[in-house]
């Protein structure tokens, strides 16, 4: 297996190499540049476009460690990165007989260093210094056991589209395509795939049946609880994943505004709406106040979904760490707080608002809501979810249900 897989790493070299660059030294994230290049190789099998894909999001992951162990810092040349890529297969695949077909490779002091790695967590770990500062100081003790986990692959979960079928019809479904899933305790419209597959090349993902969703992002528009008829406003929509939710927990009756500041991902919402079966959803561009001061206090149900680090997805969205910074940290945080400020008048009088994030730091969650308590008594709380990589097996997500009083 092992000399399958070095072989084709070897075929893919020059493509991991291309994209590395386009990820660290163009800035764009993974997932867009392995598209890219997934694009301009069709002839690829599944398998071999997986491994590839697995491949960049491990070596993205364990960028700090790899390059230290080699004992340079990070470069482009296409050298380097080769050397980059043999010491992956050996520290994380096991696979000596690439180590010894490296010449240039002193192996003694590889084996130190490598050992070196084990005395500092955030080398260990492979994340920035400032992020491991910022994660203790915020997380204390839990930090280092929630870091691992961000670590780890993610489980493959998708979101049984209850407009067009339910999660029951869809296992038989899937079971029929040879796919094995299962239900989650304590999340309806979820299920667990067991095997990793290329999920959008399946009938029913393209017939709108089913959605790929993360659990703790599915329970977003569930602890809303939109009831038929209701009007819902959706002020962060972007692609529309919670959108869509929202739009199935309605059974497709009632309204959502859904709001953006770009249009390209409103383009999106209204094309998987579409495939999804939906006819709810109502698209608005954000271009000034004037694009939700029109509805204010007229929204039954309001979902913020706010910008913020996607600290919580670095187990799929590894390159999260090598692009944030302190700087931006503390930016999205003044965004979060400014946001709550404007769109908590688009509810009526005891309607409901869910803020939640995609991060594991309480900065961005809870103490978000403290404050905004603590500035607004017209507001209340009435639930608060927090979901661990760790114990739930989830992306890391904060969740807060605020009912406005008066």
């Amino acid at each position: 297996m092992m000399t399958t897989l070095r072989v084709i790493l070897q075929e893919l070299t020059p493509a991991i190499i291309d994209t590395l660059r386009v990820v660290f030294w163009q800035n764009v994230y993974a997932t867009k540049a392995i598209e890219q290049t997934l694009k301009l190789h069709p002839d690829w099998e599944d398998s071999k476009r997986a491994i590839f894909s697995d491949t960049i999001y491990d070596l993205i992951r364990w960028w700090r460690p790899l390059w230290f162990i080699i004992d340079k810092e990070p470069s482009e040349n296409p050298e380097d990165l080769q050397k980059l890529i043999t010491i992956y297969l050996f520290t994380k695949k096991g696979d000596l007989t690439a180590l010894q077909n490296k010449k240039d490779l002193d192996t003694s002091q590889l084996f130190q260093r490598i050992q070196s790695t084990k005395h500092s967590r955030a080398l260990r770990e492979s994340i920035p210094d400032w992020l491991d500062a910022q994660g203790e100081k915020e997380l204390g003790m839990r930090w280092e056991q929630v870091l691992v986990a961000l670590n780890k692959k993610p489980d493959l979960i998708i979101r049984a589209n209850s407009l067009k079928t339910t999660p029951k019809e869809l296992l038989m479904i899937l079971r029929k395509d040879g796919i094995i899933a299962e239900p989650i305790d304590g999340n309806p419209d979820a299920l667990f795939i067991i095997e990793k597959i290329n999920v959008f090349k399946l009938p029913s993902f393209n017939a709108g049946l089913f959605e790929v969703q993360d659990a703790a992002s599915q329970m977003v528009s569930r602890i809303l609880d939109p009831r038929s008829g209701m009007r819902v406003v959706d002020a962060c929509a972007g692609e529309g994943s919670k959108t869509l939710h929202l739009a199935a927990l309605l059974k497709n009756k009632g309204k959502i505004i859904a709001m953006d500041t770009q249009e390209w991902r409103l383009r999106e919402l209204r094309k998987r709406a579409k495939k999804a079966g939906v006819d709810t959803i109502e698209t608005r561009l954000i271009t000034s106040s004037k694009s939700y001061k029109r509805i204010k206090g007229t929204a039954d149900r309001l979902l913020l979904d706010v910008p913020c680090s996607g600290l919580g997805t670095l187990r799929r969205n590894p390159d999260i760490r090598w692009k944030l910074t302190a700087t931006d940290l503390e930016r999205l945080k003044s965004v979060q707080q400014d946001l709550l400020e404007k769109y908590c008048t688009l509810l009526k009088p005891q309607g409901h608002m869910a803020y939640s994030v995609c991060s594991i730091l309480p900065s961005e969650g809870e103490e978000q809501i403290q404050r905004f308590l603590k500035n607004h008594n017209e507001f209340r709380r009435l639930d608060e979810k927090r979901y661990w990589p760790d114990i739930d097996r989830t992306d890391g997500f904060y969740i807060a249900l605020l009912q406005r009083t008066s």
